[in-house]
């Protein structure tokens, strides 16, 4: 990006414009070269302004969440990465309808669910990132997903603010269908009424479980492939006889075979080939072709 426009840029924006912003700070891999730009807009005007600006200026822009689900090459980014992370308002409208802005982690939405005494979101508590990148792949764990209790979802699409109802919403497996460039700006949940008591249970119990199969202890970014239809791709990739396999600084995990883990010192090109290792070795041996849950960006 030419120094005249970011100079305009920073003139847009009253949050946060970083320049030249390695990418390994704000991914989960802890992995991935600089952006051109990386920008955080204090609220949902000043992004509909940024958008607004770089579309204008031919600028290409990628919006991220938590950094969760994300893998940007060693080259870094072209362009700008517009973090959402100030989009944090949650609220209980009524009495069992709860609205969050795409910046809410995923564990501040199932807390305050059940703060409220409303029960449906409590598999969010195991799954980090943002609710804007939950929604976006339709993130689930133990057999629910986040469009199971979703009402409706806010987007902003060639600056034009639109709610879009559940039955207007096409998704499915780990799978939100969005136009091109459209983002995700939030989202309400209609919830049923529980005791603060027995959600609390079921979070503690989504808490053990995530402790006792995925406390990987190295920087992940979750699962890595999607489950194949009728499958685990866990299994899979063990019985592809691939635990502990090792590509420079970049392992499949020895604990859950599903997570591709930073064992320090990795680089992006390193969990690329290992990934590709892993999917070539699957499809050997179980004649099944993986694919990443995990979006893969940027230049090499």
């Amino acid at each position: 990006m030419k120094e005249e426009l970011e100079i305009q840029l920073a003139k847009v924006l009253r949050g946060k414009l970083l320049v030249n912003e390695p990418m390994s700070l704000h991914t989960s891999l802890k992995v991935g070269g600089p952006a051109d730009g990386f920008a955080v807009p204090a609220d949902l005007a000043e992004l509909r302004s940024v958008v607004t600006f770089l579309s204008l200026n031919e600028v290409p822009c990628m919006v991220i969440g938590g950094g969760y689900n994300l893998l940007v090459r060693d080259g870094g980014f072209r362009g700008v990465i517009i973090s959402l992370e100030a989009l944090s308002r949650l609220e209980c409208e009524e009495e069992n309808l709860v609205c969050a802005e795409a910046g809410v982690s995923n564990r501040e939405l199932a807390d305050f669910a059940g703060e409220h005494a409303l029960t449906g979101l409590e598999f969010l508590i195991g799954i980090p990132g943002r609710l804007g990148g939950a929604v976006a792949m339709n993130a689930g764990a133990g057999g629910q997903a986040i469009a199971d209790k979703l009402e409706s979802l806010t987007t902003l699409y060639k600056g034009v603010v639109t709610l879009k109802s559940k039955e207007h919403l096409h998704f499915g497996y780990r799978f939100m269908r969005l136009e091109p460039g459209e983002i995700i700006l939030g989202a309400s949940f209609r919830l049923e009424k529980g005791s603060r008591a027995g959600i609390a249970d079921r979070m503690g119990g989504v808490l053990e479980q995530r402790r006792s199969s995925q406390q990987v202890g190295y920087p992940n970014a979750g699962s890595f492939f999607k489950n194949p239809a009728g499958k685990a791709a866990w299994r899979l990739i063990d019985e592809a006889g691939l635990r502990g396999y090792r590509v420079g600084g970049a392992q499949v995990s020895e604990v859950h075979t599903n997570f591709l883990v930073n064992r320090g010192g990795a680089k992006a090109a390193d969990f690329i080939v290992l990934a590709e290792h892993v999917r070539n070795g699957v499809w050997e041996t179980a004649g099944i072709l993986l694919e990443e849950e995990v979006k893969i960006v940027g230049e090499d």
